[in-house]
């Protein structure tokens, strides 16, 4: 079984920085990729970033692009999430995900049900 624990989230102020990680373990971890969503009190779950962890490919939404930065350390099995410039309509929960099945283009992995595990999940507030 497979379990991600992200760690870093927080309240800053508009303009500051927060890094994400989010720690997978499981006896025979092997992703597709892995990548982030978010839910903000009140609405759905959007997505935000994903990498593919072969390769170190990342896709963007496009809210993210610019100010997220999504890598992956494959040694420590460990995804972040650089978030700079953040707003406070970046308010929400972000969840990691990950996927474990192939045959799909990363860059289309924008959807919720295209990852089969998600982590508990971090409170990232931004104060205006």
């Amino acid at each position: 079984q497979v379990q991600l624990v992200e760690s870093g989230g927080g309240l800053v102020q508009a303009g500051g920085s927060l890094r994400l990680s989010c720690a997978a373990s499981g006896r025979t971890f092997n992703p597709y990729a892995m990548g982030w969503f978010r839910q903000a009190s009140g609405k759905e779950r959007e997505f935000v970033a994903t990498i593919k962890w072969s390769d170190g490919s990342t896709h963007y939404a496009d809210s993210a692009k610019g100010r997220f930065t999504i890598s992956r350390d494959n040694a420590k099995n460990t995804v972040y999430l650089q978030m700079n410039s953040l707003k406070p309509e970046d308010t929400a929960v972000y969840y990691c995900v990950a996927r474990t099945s192939f045959g799909v283009s990363y860059y289309l992995l924008t959807r919720a049900n295209d990852y089969n595990y998600w982590g508990q999940g971090t409170q990232v507030t931004v104060s205006s």
